[in-house]
């Protein structure tokens, strides 16, 4: 065979090899374009919902819960084009939080409180809004057939399902509220890949479970016990479900954000509580130091944001003089706190919290928060969120007139 002969074949080879991957990739998205018309025609579904967060790199998941819940397609709410109410899965009835297309209600059980968003409060280009399966689901698959971004995509199919894994290859994150969204970039974040599966049932051509991978965590939803187009989005109204004897607050309007700060001026609530390695640890241990108390919680962006100024600031002070406790209060596993210590390299401790804690210091689960405490353990200072700029100086200077 001569080299032209050779040079031939392979350019028919390639060629051929061309046209079977672009006949497969039409196949896909012919299958997806399925797929998302089988999922527009959803106008309310009800399902259990069964969910599982890791830290990246983790293997053991950080939360596991189940809810159910009531989504409604809603054209009417140009932001996620969905309404929807979450339940406890055991306790039906139990409302936990929702969106009506106006406002975002969560409930706090601890302090009996409903905090009520209308996304006035916060400059930020989305409501930051966790959208209800079918409408997540739906809105990604559309992306990946609609979008110019960077992508890759995967359809294989087994005998009962396809499965679906879109990796999108943006220099930044990218995160659902309806549509798509480009993260803020942040030197915490070194990794802008952003990944998500679904998988699809071959019997009604819907998806029944998805996996969203992102630098800092991982999370798996997967639903069951569904039920289709049952009920009518005329008949939600998201005030029904409040609990007749929570309060009611207006977030950002003297409501929870504001309410801890009641505590200054009082004696820090004691607490008794196991370390990553299921040592105790007790408050009254620091008596006699200033005390920087942080509530924060595994997952939590501006957390995970504020690690390399408390890493700085427990070096900064003398150990005789000055300590630096962080309480995790969102429910997580001492695994989790140990890979969560390990992994950004901690020098300061991380205690497993309570919801005892979190209803004694007023959080309601909000984090971070920072309490400045005195010798005589009497809280001075109470600093929301984290601003990396300003909340650095203030802490620095309320902790400086304290020693």
């Amino acid at each position: 065979m001569t080299k032209i002969e050779k040079t031939v074949k392979l350019i028919i080879f390639f060629l051929i090899l061309i046209i079977v991957i672009s006949c497969k990739t039409n196949s896909s998205n012919d299958y997806l374009q399925k797929v998302l018309n089988s999922l527009e025609r959803i106008e309310s579904a009800t399902y259990s919902v069964q969910r599982e967060s890791w830290l990246h790199g983790d293997t053991i998941p950080f939360t596991v819960d189940c809810i159910f819940v009531k989504e409604y397609n809603n054209p009417a709410d140009t932001t996620i084009g969905a309404s929807y109410a979450c339940f406890d899965c055991d306790v039906p009835t139990k409302f936990q939080w929702g969106y009506d297309g106006k406002i975002k209600a969560v409930t706090y059980p601890e302090t009996k409180v409903i905090v009520v968003d209308n996304f006035t409060a916060r400059p930020v280009p989305y409501r930051p809004l966790t959208p209800p399966f079918f409408n997540y689901t739906k809105n990604i698959i559309q992306y990946a057939l609609t979008t110019k971004d960077s992508i890759t995509l995967n359809l294989i199919e087994f005998k009962e399902y396809y499965y679906f894994k879109l990796v999108i290859n943006e220099d930044k994150q990218v995160e659902f509220f309806g549509k798509a969204y480009y993260m803020p970039e942040s030197p915490y974040i070194p990794e802008t890949t952003s990944i998500y599966e679904i998988w699809i049932s071959k019997s009604n051509n819907l998806p029944y479970k998805y996996r969203r991978e992102m630098y800092n965590n991982i999370s798996v939803q997967a639903i069951s016990n569904v039920e289709l187009n049952k009920l009518s989005i005329a008949d939600f109204n998201i005030y029904d479900y409040f609990p007749v004897d929570y309060e009611i607050q207006k977030y950002g309007e003297n409501g929870r954000e504001n309410k801890e700060l009641n505590l200054i001026g009082r004696k820090a609530p004691v607490w008794v509580l196991n370390d990553k390695d299921e040592q105790r640890v007790s408050l009254s241990e620091f008596k006699g130091r200033i005390l920087l108390l942080q509530l924060t919680g595994i997952g939590c962006g501006a957390c995970q944001a504020s690690i390399p100024f408390l890493k700085e600031i427990k070096e900064k002070y003398s150990e005789d003089k000055f300590e630096l406790i962080a309480i995790e209060t969102w429910k997580r596993k001492s695994h989790s706190l140990q890979y969560y210590s390990e992994k950004n390299g901690l020098n300061y401790n991380l205690l497993i919290g309570t919801d005892d804690v979190v209803k004694d210091y007023q959080t309601g689960g909000l984090a971070p928060v920072f309490f400045i405490l005195d010798r005589e353990q009497v809280i001075r200072k109470v600093f929301i969120g984290y601003d990396e700029e300003r909340t650095k100086k203030e802490i620095i200077e309320s902790i400086d007139e304290l020693l």
